[in-house]
């Protein structure tokens, strides 16, 4: 039963690092990378479709990316939903490949983003806690109901522990990096 416990806590620790690589990669920087776009949605024959399925992202050199859709005639619609999504992106379409520069980024954008890239990784400590919560808690239940002891409680808790730890350090080496990533000129 702790073996749950604990094996569920740490599948709701990991969700929260999955969800903060997310975040991670919408905040842009002056790099070109195909993860930027991931959450652009394209209106594909009545459906709205994630980028990706439609067409491939490729990095053209360092500053740009190419988009080139499996149908022609969706480069328009691409164009557009790439313009609509809240990047800050301005695509140029030729026919044949949508070419998507990526703008340099300037002092203050880049302390903003990291200000936002702070507060994601905040938001995913205070998601690792929430586990550990309530992990701790089913524990604390299984006592009151008398299926462990004190000490098998005790043990537990402290495995609970080590594990948030473990993930709220790897937020924190995420979070370097990703300043780092966003401070480099």
């Amino acid at each position: 039963m702790i073996d749950d416990i604990k094996a569920d806590a740490e599948k709701k620790m990991k969700k929260s690092l999955e969800a903060l690589t997310s975040a991670f990669n919408k905040i842009r920087t002056g790099r070109a990378h195909p993860s930027i776009l991931d959450s652009v949605m394209v209106n594909y024959y009545g459906q709205e479709t994630p980028l990706k399925q439609i067409a491939s992202v490729n990095v053209e050199d360092n500053r740009t990316l190419a988009v080139s859709a499996w149908e022609k005639n969706l480069m328009p619609v691409i164009e557009k939903a790439i313009m609509a999504s809240d990047l800050g992106l301005n695509p140029s379409n030729n026919g044949d490949i949508i070419r998507i520069p990526m703008p340099m980024l300037t002092e203050e954008t880049r302390k903003d983003m990291v200000k936002q890239a702070r507060a994601d990784a905040e938001h995913g400590k205070v998601s690792v806690r929430n586990a550990r919560r309530d992990a701790n808690s089913d524990i604390k239940d299984l006592l009151k109901e008398k299926e462990i002891t004190e000490d098998d409680e005790r043990s537990a808790e402290s495995d609970i522990q080590k594990l948030t730890d473990r993930h709220i350090a790897e937020i924190d080496k995420m979070l370097k990096a990703k300043e780092e990533d966003l401070m480099e000129v």
